[in-house]
């Protein structure tokens, strides 16, 4: 019996998958988590590579020179 099967343990936690928004499992037996499958785990990788996602971030001053750290 695992641990997660006694009748002691706590439910699994479930959240929602980023993508679709179905319950996920949040443990380790939820080799995708966050996302509740590999489908939606490729769809998010895709969406980052294809800069559909972006970190904000400040546009470096064109004029400013990095002084070496000699």
């Amino acid at each position: 019996m695992a641990v997660t099967d006694s009748p002691d343990a706590p439910p699994p936690r479930m959240v929602k998958c980023p993508n679709c928004g179905k319950p996920a499992i949040w443990a380790p037996e939820n080799r995708w988590r966050p996302f509740c499958s590999e489908r939606c785990r490729q769809i998010d990788l895709g969406a980052w590579a294809s800069d559909q996602y972006r970190v904000a971030g400040s546009e470096p001053d064109p004029g400013a020179v990095d002084a070496p750290d000699n």
